[in-house]
């Protein structure tokens, strides 16, 4: 596997085709390695992703006292606990840069008896916390902040409530965080969301033998669970990471005349939303071979190269492609007009703030674009290359390597050594299209004619 420098240089190409797949979902290979460290029996995971992100989880369950096993020929295999198995670790758990990984295992390790800490990388101390730990702290939980963000500190609790909280915007992650501690709480436990965000921990839940109860009304949509509740561990497949995939169905988007066909990706339609965008624009995407996977639904995606056109993103349509949105403007970018996205304040919580980066980024490579406190406008226009810095934020890195498809000349990326921690074969995968991505070894006898910088 190519090491993950940290800068690349994407030069221009003619296009891209062929037949690729990607790596496991990143979501539900953090919630099969949580829910099955706290089931009854064995959990078998295939297809895990091998992403930092999820190797950051891993170690963590590993120090509270969770046997999980891997080599190369055979699934993980995690030997569940139960709910009441788990240990006091000796050492500060860190996250690395995972804002799945620290906000679950808080809810997760809400109602243990014992006291933990949990912490990260410099991004991820920049992180808010408080949205999970102050409805976890109305079940009685004993957690601790730091100026709101990490380090977090779980004190240890005898006994947990069950609530009903209502989320003032939807998020998987805080979602999610509560049910887990619902799972060792007495009673009930409500989340409430105005509107649908990711839904694997229900599926998941459910498949492994929770009862969950789920209503959609003009208020929004519920989620239920009562507690304690036991969880049986059981095999999960892991489909293709739809937020890996976007970014090659962007680039197909733009660059495919002939086709490209991803296969084995997850399609839960609470992740899709870039899809529906997508056509809306005026892209040419085809779902085949759909299928289920477990829990989950996944399909093979065939997209073609399509005239692209401005749109104003529906609201509602937000919280199904939050992590997509670094690579839907670069589609944008090529779309004749101007997309505009509002409703969106809750990118400039993520790795870095994507609204400022993704702005600054694309100005730098000569796109119009008006920053709101919410969104972004995007003007389509030409792709003149330059130098750009992703602040390490592995989306915005490998959605400006997809941009070297409309690009001019060369296109520098600073700070590119995250994208490991989603998508640790992207280098590979990107030149099986036909990107020309490198990590600064691509040197100026690989330029072509007229590619020097404007």
């Amino acid at each position: 596997m190519i090491p993950h420098p940290h800068s690349y240089r994407a030069l221009p190409v003619d296009g891209v085709a062929g037949t690729i797949t990607v790596p496991g979902d990143k979501s539900i290979s953090h919630r099969s390695l949580m829910l099955g460290a706290i089931a009854e029996g064995p959990t078998l995971i295939h297809g895990f992703l091998d992403g930092e992100d999820c190797l950051a989880t891993r170690a963590a369950l590993e120090a509270l006292g969770v046997e999980i096993y891997k080599n190369a020929l055979q699934p993980v295999r995690v030997s569940g606990v139960g709910l009441h198995g788990l240990h006091a670790p000796i050492r500060v758990l860190d996250l690395g840069n995972s804002g799945t990984g620290i906000r679950l295992l808080t809810g997760l390790l809400a109602g243990q008896p014992f006291a933990s800490e949990l912490t990260g990388d410099a991004s991820l101390r920049e992180r808010p916390m408080e949205r999970v730990a102050a409805p976890l702290r109305a079940m009685g939980a004993r957690i601790e902040t730091t100026d709101g963000k990490p380090p977090v500190r779980v004190l240890g609790a005898s006994t947990l409530t069950g609530i009903e909280h209502e989320l003032p915007i939807a998020s998987a992650q805080v979602k999610s965080a509560i049910l887990l501690a619902g799972l060792f709480a007495t009673g009930r436990t409500t989340v409430r969301s105005p509107g649908p965000s990711r839904d694997h921990t229900e599926r998941m839940l459910m498949s492994m033998g929770v009862q969950l109860e789920t209503a959609e009304d003009g208020r929004g949509h519920t989620v239920s669970l009562v507690g304690p509740a036991t969880l049986h561990g059981r095999e999960i497949g892991v489909p293709g990471d739809f937020s890996s995939a976007a970014f090659f169905i962007v680039a197909a988007c733009v660059g495919a005349p002939d086709g490209l066909l991803i296969k084995n990706v997850g399609v839960n339609p609470t992740r899709t939303g870039l899809l529906t965008i997508l056509r809306e624009m005026g892209a040419d995407i085809e779902l085949e071979a759909e299928r289920r996977l477990g829990a989950e639904p996944v399909a093979d995606l065939f997209v073609r190269q399509s005239e692209l056109k401005g749109v104003d993103v529906p609201p509602e349509l937000v919280p199904l492609s939050i992590d997509e949105f670094p690579i839907l403007f670069i589609a944008a970018a090529a779309a004749r007009g101007t997309t505009r996205v509002r409703g969106a304040e809750e990118l400039r919580a993520k790795e870095t703030d994507r609204l400022a980066v993704m702005a600054q980024g694309l100005t730098a490579i000569g796109i119009g674009v008006e920053e709101h406190p919410d969104g972004l406008s995007v003007i389509g226009g030409r792709v003149r290359g330059g130098s750009v810095d992703s602040r390490g934020d592995h989306r915005i890195a490998m959605s400006f390597a997809i941009a070297s498809l409309l690009a001019r000349s060369p296109i520098e990326i600073a700070n590119t050594a995250e994208v490991a921690t989603s998508f640790p074969s992207f280098l590979e995968v990107a030149s099986d299209v036909g990107l020309r991505v490198g990590a600064g070894d691509v040197g100026p006898g690989d330029v072509g004619p007229g590619d020097g910088t404007t």
